[in-house]
């Protein structure tokens, strides 16, 4: 008999990184705002009301009051169990959810899709709990962030073990939402570069963002030759000013519940106008 394959990530990990982020101060997460501002302002655009709401990750907040303040209901979910409890969340891994189906008119999630070990599995249960024409609406930091710090830790003399998550692409994320049932699914990126003096700022920007390394398999820590090593390399990459710039591609994604109502793609061969025709020379 087939066995399950072993977890990617460490539950035991997350749940402490998510206790972590939610007892410090506001402003060491500095990406929990820009994600929550570009989700909100999404938001915006939506015109009619989406009156329940479930929000997975309790860390942000001011994002939990804001969507407070425009809901009926709002409902919280959190992996870290001590702050699931300062916030009265309901606690959990967001792949493993067990609420009533249709519950909600709208999910949040702004970060942490990016280190759940069952991603397709996770993204059924979203589909699940949302109504007919709900909306599931979040965020990540996806493929292509951190370029700089990768090629640090390959640096000659390092150990060559994995020590940076696997990231997800825009395409793989948009057939993902495709293949667990989301109806007009919208994925972009926004590239963020951060410049930073050292090695050592850009890691404490990662611990603030639950961003460290939650792998099952942990790498073995870096050995103090190593880390000199590390941080040589990625000072090595600095602008002339001595700044190394560092880039966090944010991956913004959204997908409705189907609904009758929902516009519907037309059928392939029902166009009217030849494409032969539309790349013509005009005179």
């Amino acid at each position: 008999m087939a066995h399950p394959p072993a977890p990617l990530f460490s539950i035991a990990r997350l749940r402490a990184q998510r206790d972590r982020m939610g007892f410090q101060p506001a402003e060491a997460n500095f990406l929990a705002p820009i994600i929550a501002e570009t989700l909100l302002d999404r938001l915006a655009m939506v015109t009619r009301p989406l009156p329940r709401v479930l929000l997975i990750g309790a860390h942000d907040a001011a994002l939990a009051d804001q969507l407070r303040a425009a809901a009926t209901t709002l409902t919280l979910f959190e992996a870290g169990p001590r702050l699931a409890a300062a916030r009265g969340a309901l606690v959990g891994e967001a792949d493993a959810i067990d609420l009533p189906f249709e519950s909600f008119d709208l999910i949040v999630w702004p970060g942490g899709l990016e280190s759940v070990n069952d991603v397709p599995g996770a993204l059924v249960r979203m589909r699940a709990l949302l109504a007919p024409d709900g909306l599931l609406l979040g965020a990540f930091v996806g493929d292509g962030s951190l370029a700089r710090l990768r090629r640090a830790l390959v640096s000659e003399g390092v150990r060559s073990v994995a020590r940076l998550h696997p990231q997800i692409d825009l395409s793989a994320m948009g057939n993902l939402l495709q293949r667990t049932g989301f109806a007009l699914p919208v994925v972009d990126v926004d590239a963020l570069t951060v410049r930073y003096g050292d090695l050592f700022a850009l890691v404490r920007d990662l611990r603030a963002a639950g961003l460290s390394n939650q792998m099952a398999a942990a790498p073995p820590p870096l050995t103090r030759e190593e880390t000199a090593l590390v941080a040589a390399a990625f000072a090595a990459q600095a602008d002339p000013d001595g700044r190394t710039a560092e880039q966090f591609r944010i991956v913004h994604f959204s997908g409705w519940a189907p609904h009758p109502d929902q516009p519907k793609p037309a059928r392939r061969g029902s166009g009217t106008a030849s494409l032969a025709d539309a790349l013509k020379p005009k005179d």
